[in-house]
């Protein structure tokens, strides 16, 4: 059984278990309407609104229903960043390292057990700071981190 933090909580789904014992369990009212809204696609938010609970009562309510074994966390897809984040990130440092950049690109990703084709846009920010670290000039460095940094945030990774 998971225990889940109150401030990790906004950003989960859970989805319901199916079990052939479920006719013998008795919920209340409102475990059962939280139950319900478990689909699989709501976000915490969305059920808080549809149920009427604060997110402390909801936190509540999803640790009794976990500790039954009635619902599960539903694991987030990753998403995966594109050629036109790896075009934009080789440009930029290609302008403050020349044409090693794709080469320092690619030896970065493997130091971090990812490739070009499978590479989680959350780890983003991560590759752009260990790709600064090739960058000389402080000034360039800069400029490169604070470029990278504003085209992620236009990704929205």
């Amino acid at each position: 059984m998971m225990d889940v933090p109150v401030d990790e909580l906004p950003s989960m789904v859970f989805k319901q278990v199916a079990r052939e014992d479920l006719g013998e369990f008795s919920l209340n009212g409102q475990m059962l309407r939280v139950f319900i809204e478990f689909d699989g696609k709501k976000s915490i938010s969305s059920v808080s609104g549809n149920t009427g609970l604060d997110l402390s009562e909801l936190h509540d309510v999803t640790q009794r229903l976990l500790r039954l074994n009635l619902i599960e966390p539903v694991a987030k897809p990753v998403s995966l960043a594109d050629a036109d984040f790896f075009r934009f990130l080789q440009n930029q440092l290609a302008l403050a390292v020349g044409p090693l950049a794709g080469i320092l690109i690619d030896d970065a990703l493997e130091d971090m057990g990812h490739t070009r084709n499978r590479f989680p846009v959350n780890h983003a920010a991560e590759l752009v700071d260990i790709l600064s670290e090739d960058i000389p000039r402080e000034e360039q460095r800069v400029a490169f981190r604070q470029g990278m940094l504003n085209k992620i945030r236009q990704f929205r990774y």
